[in-house]
């Protein structure tokens, strides 16, 4: 870097005024201003410092740069500089610079913001008490923008608060000023503050603007951008700590509402840096923000611990919502809501992260991630809190000596490298970094981006603590010859440089999309002049720029590689009158009359801490039909202890009414698994089945007895005692034919688990049908491999070979597909090349799909948007054995890394289940390195049974004949969460059987996040088994919670579908028939 003259080094030393210790975010480190200071078309780049000099470089061009940091006026100094923003406060023509403090704790003259207003002659004036701008907040950065259209830039603070974590934790004090809370007043500087620009003064308006003012706000992140389409600009903060992060919705009346918990499914736990880009070409912004988890699993190991069960809960339930430690990627679905793809994407990790910038480095025509990456000291050095925290800090109190050096010196410092993410096109992410020449170690906070070199690509300059900044020179033009766009604008007088202007490029079936904020990432600011990549596009079909005011400027066919200016008062159209996209979606929901379905509350992880999920809590689900033969279709809900299930009757008003007064009330106490509706003494009218579930009672309890009900065809129902022989089973699954010819419908009987043994492999089981609805378990050795199929959640009976007679397809957790004929008195597995893919499986439905007359199996997995990625060579295992011999069963999960099995779980959370572990793994660093081969004996793996997992996909396998299926993924839409519920259904009256689904699961534990991305969805079938997705707006479903079964009825000769919601009302859609599917998918 010295060769270009920028010389520079954010040096930071503890000492005892101010160090890590008092001040948490003193290796927090400083940031990047890119743009033209002087006006001569090259952008300058300026770096602040957190105990030394901030510095100013003009660019004097062919990579040559001259400090001019004295003579532009910035001289030594003693604040604490942090964020830094280039923008035209003034508003005459040219770049101010404005530079953040924070640090100091017991001067708040030293923590005082500073702008410095530039005098056109290379130098600069000190003046932010002139504009109303020296606030002595602990201030992260600022963004300058026009809030409320009227012509002038106002601005956004975000402040850090300085007050201890631990004596925080209340949300109602999220919107008490900090001023006015009862710490001491070196404690107050903190909260949000927005300040409106009064003709040049800016005026406070925080409160009145709805804008969390507190002490709870650490505010890390700040980027704007028009997010809900409304040509308003709205705010997103990213907080540190518990605190949620937050969506500052503009209401377009100069005030603001906080949608975040109405928009995102979840955000980061430490959410760091943050910024906003189209990653997908569709017009919309994504939503970026970083945190601290790192990729390799060795750090991650070694500098992590995840909340427990109990800490996440406490959280969420009091008003912090629900926060995960990764880094999220919100993806914008164009309705307001979003939902986070990082884990599909391969974004989800890349160390202690701060900057967070979202450009196109390659001139691709899509944007790419660029991370930041260090932390000068491991503070969360699992081994040195644990062994080296506690002594130093005991010796200090008993020697009364703050040898703040010695703590210090024993913190590990480790640097690590930055994250180049390459946009691969498909929402999915590959880290690149290394191969394009970020493979540097380093402890990097800001960054920023702009044309240093005019030759058509973005260059990087990143600034690090106690390591030269670098400058990363982009060489992508003279390698791919991609095309490009440059852009620059001129606005007018009160916002000279266009901020919050929209640039779009049609090119093709891309939308290229710039928005003109330069405050992005962490404590930085981007240049102005905007490069937009073409990629192998010649010619663009159209730019558009949509001014701040809302003034509109067209150009047909722009000119390709070279740089283009605009001026806003040329601007020659304007925007149209918005129209609604859909006047009637697909479905439109409706009122209902059913009960909401409330879970008992039971926790799993409290009795087995080390397993992934929760399986309590997998109801209701739902069963069909006309139970008294008036002609109308009835419903039963499955119950729960806290909530029995119930009958609903149908009336000839379309009106639904709980059954009262029938044997079905009698008989609570039960989770209610499996419920169905099937004729099983022959009377011609239908009997009802509720299996007993939940992983809370202990097999062979009464809380697991099987219920089977006769009803006397006028829906009126009878517990028949003693059905089932001894069947006191969790089961998750139930499916009725007549296997053995003899004119009665038999049973099959899922297993879903053992309770209080995860991963062990439950009975499944065959029951033969009397006649009467008496049945029989069929012996073991007549049902072969199903008895042990596993941890099964799907079962259907469907002629699978063509031969007129029904097999049974079963699909569950930890297994693969598994299909079984009956014949010769017994069953038999039948060979598939499906019987390698072992997956989470969720759901199963059976269906011909491409009309070929053979059934085809509809799989829904937990998909590819989660923390773990099996697959053929890496899967992840469930190891099981007694390895402490005191009697049960254990536990450990891992996961293929770097060709061994490593546990999943942390080093705590492995012991929790296995305390026998401690005394040989006594480090976090030594468990780290550790296979499950290498924490356990040959002779304790003797006995172990592994299960798998190498497949995360839904997906449907096309029935190709004689076992042979072909394999085709789902939409992407329907990999970004789990499907727990799939309904074949034609929907559009084709002839063609389409598709219908919904899932999401919350029930995992804390490390691994939770699966919410799901709202519904709708598949339609073109006749030949492809499908296309209905997109969300147009299929009108906005189901938040955990689907959990569909089932459609018909009323009053409507087609109604409804969905079973876990802890949640059932919510129910009615089909429009008169849908414009060619229009609309």
């Amino acid at each position: 870097m010295e060769h270009t003259g920028i010389v520079f080094n954010n040096r930071v030393t503890d000492n005892d005024s101010i160090n890590i210790i008092n001040y948490r975010n003193f290796y927090n480190g400083g940031g990047v201003a890119i743009g033209d200071i002087n006006n001569d078309g090259l952008a300058d780049v300026f770096f602040t410092a957190n105990q030394g000099s901030n510095k100013l470089f003009l660019n004097k061009g062919d990579w040559h740069f001259e400090d001019i940091s004295l003579q532009a006026g910035f001289t030594d100094k003693q604040q604490f500089s942090t964020g830094v923003v280039m923008a035209d406060i003034n508003s005459d023509g040219w770049l101010d610079i404005f530079v953040c403090n924070a640090g100091s704790l017991n001067n708040a003259g030293l923590r005082s913001n500073q702008l410095f207003i530039n005098n056109h002659d290379l130098s600069f004036t000190e003046s932010a008490a002139k504009y109303g701008l020296n606030d002595s907040g602990y201030t992260t950065q600022v963004s300058f923008f026009d809030y409320d259209l009227d012509g002038d830039l106002d601005c956004f603070k975000i402040d850090n608060s300085p007050v201890p974590v631990n004596s925080l934790g209340y949300p109602h004090q999220r919107d008490i000023p900090a001023e006015k809370w009862k710490v001491a007043d070196s404690l107050k500087g903190g909260g949000d503050h927005l300040y409106r620009n009064d003709n040049g003064f800016f005026t406070e308006v925080t409160q009145t603007a709805g804008i969390h003012g507190s002490l709870m706000s650490f505010g890390l992140g700040v980027t704007v951008g028009d997010i809900n389409g409304d040509h308003y600009p709205d705010i997103f903060v990213s907080n540190d700590f518990f605190e949620k992060d937050y969506l500052y919705i503009n209401q377009k009346d100069g005030t603001f509402k906080d949608k975040m918990e109405e928009c995102l499914q979840h955000n980061s736990y430490a959410s760091m840096g943050a910024d906003l880009g189209d990653i997908n070409n569709d017009g919309l912004p994504e939503i970026f923000t970083t945190d601290m988890l790192p990729a390799d699993d060795y750090r991650l190991k070694t500098t992590l611990r995840f909340d427990n069960i109990d800490f996440y809960r406490l959280r969420s339930e009091n008003g912090f919502y629900h926060q995960f430690l990764q880094n999220t990627l919100q993806l914008n679905n164009g309705d307001g809501s979003f939902m986070d793809i990082a884990n599909f994407s391969g974004v989800n990790a890349s160390e202690w992260s701060w900057g967070a910038l979202m450009f196109d480095a390659d001139n691709d025509g899509l944007s790419d991630i660029y991370v930041c990456n260090g932390i000068y000291r491991d503070l969360t050095n699992q081994d040195f809190l644990d062994f080296e925290a506690d002594g130093i800090k005991s010796k200090m109190i008993a020697t009364g000596k703050k040898n703040i050096t010695e703590l210090v010196d024993k913190i590990p410092s480790i640097a690590v490298p930055n994250k180049m993410f390459r946009n691969n096109g498909d929402l999915r992410f590959t880290d690149i970094g290394v191969s394009w020449g970020f493979n540097e170690n380093s402890f990097s906070n800001g960054a920023a981006y702009g044309d240093l070199d005019n030759d058509g690509d973005l260059d990087l300059v990143v600034n690090n603590v106690n390591e030269p900044a670098l400058i990363f020179r982009n060489r992508s033009r003279e390698i791919n010859k991609h095309h490009f766009i440059g852009i620059t604008l001129k606005g007018k007088k009160g916002n000279d440089f266009a901020i919050g202007a929209r640039i779009i490029v049609y090119a093709g079936d891309k939308i290229l999309t710039r928005e003109i904020i330069p405050s992005r990432g962490f404590q930085s600011s981007v240049d102005y002049k905007q490069v937009i990549g073409l990629g192998a596009t010649g010619q663009p079909d159209s730019l558009q720029i949509i001014w701040p005011d809302l003034s509109v400027t067209k150009q047909s066919h722009p000119p390709v590689d070279q740089f283009l200016v605009f001026d806003q008062s040329a601007a020659n159209s304007s925007l149209p009158a918005f129209q609604a996209l859909i006047p009637k979606p697909l479905f439109a929901e409706q009122s209902q009359p059913f009960d909401k379905h409330v879970d008992d509350g039971y926790t799993d992880f409290y009795r087995e801490r080390a397993i992934p999920e929760m399986l309590s809590h997998e109801g209701p689900k739902a069963a069909v039909a006309d139970v008294n033969g008036d002609g109308l279709e009835d419903i039963y809900i499955g119950g729960t202890i806290a909530r029995p299930g119930q009958l609903y009757l149908q009336d000839a008003d379309g009106r639904f009414w709980k059954k009262k007064k029938s044997d079905l009330d009698k008989y609570t106490g039960f989770v209610d698994g499996a419920v169905l509706f099937f004729d099983c003494d022959g009377d011609k009218d239908p009997d009802l089945l509720i299996c007993s579930s939940g992983n809370v009672a202990l097999p062979g309890s009464r809380e697991l007895q099987s219920r089977l009900f006769i009803n006397d065809g006028k829906g009126d129902f009878t517990l028949k005692p003693n059905a089932f022989p001894l069947n006191k089973d969790n089961i998750g699954v139930a499916a009725a034919y007549d296997f053995d010819g003899d004119g009665d419908p038999d049973l099959f009987m899922g297993g879903r688990s053992v309770s209080g043994v995860y991963g062990l492999t439950p009975l499944s089981h065959i029951y033969v049908n009397d006649g009467k609805g008496q049945f029989t378990d069929m012996p073991a050795e007549k049902i072969k491999g199903i008895a042990d199929a596993g941890m099964v959640t799907g079962a259907q009976w469907a002629d699978m070979d063509g031969d007129n007679r029904k097999e049974l397809v079963l699909a569950g957790e930890w297994m693969a597909p598994r299909i079984f004929k009956y014949q010769d008195g017994g069953f038999t597995a039948l060979s598939t090349n499906l019987e390698n893919m072992y997956g989470w499986w969720q759901t199963l439905a059976v269906a011909d799909l491409d009309n070929d007359g053979r059934q085809d199996l509809v799989l829904g997995n937990f998909g590819e948007n989660f923390y773990l990625h099996p697959d053929q060579d890496h899967p992840v295992k469930m190891w099981l054995s007694d390895f402490d011999e005191n009697g049960q069963i254990d536990k450990v999960m891992t996961r293929t890394v770097d060709g061994k099995d490593k546990p999943v779980f942390m080093k705590n959370e492995t012991e929790s289940e296995l305390p026998v572990l401690k005394k040989q793994n006594l480090h976090h660093s030594v468990y780290a390195k550790k296979s499950v081969q290498e924490i356990f004996t040959e002779e304790q793996m003797k006995n172990t049974i592994v299960k798998q997992v190498n497949y995360s996909s839904s997906c449907i396998a096309y029935n190709q004949g004689n076992g042979q299926f072909l394999v085709q993924k789902l939409p992407v839409r329907l990999q970004l969460s789990s499907v727990k519920s799939v309904f074949p259904s034609d929907i559009n009256g084709d002839g063609y059987i389409d598709l219908v689904s919904g899932g999401n699961e919350y029930g995992f534990q804390p490390q691994f996040g939770r699966l919410d991305a799901d709202f519904g969805s709708v598949m339609i079938n073109d006749g030949k088994g492809a499908f296309s997705l209905v997109s969300q707006y147009a299929s009108g479903l906005d189901l938040h919670g955990q689907v959990r079964d569909i089932v459609k009825f018909h009323r009053k000769e409507k087609d109604y579908f409804l969905f079973l919601m876990n802890n949640e009302f059932p919510v129910l859609y009615e089909l429009n028939k008169d849908f414009d599917f060619k229009a609309n998918h």
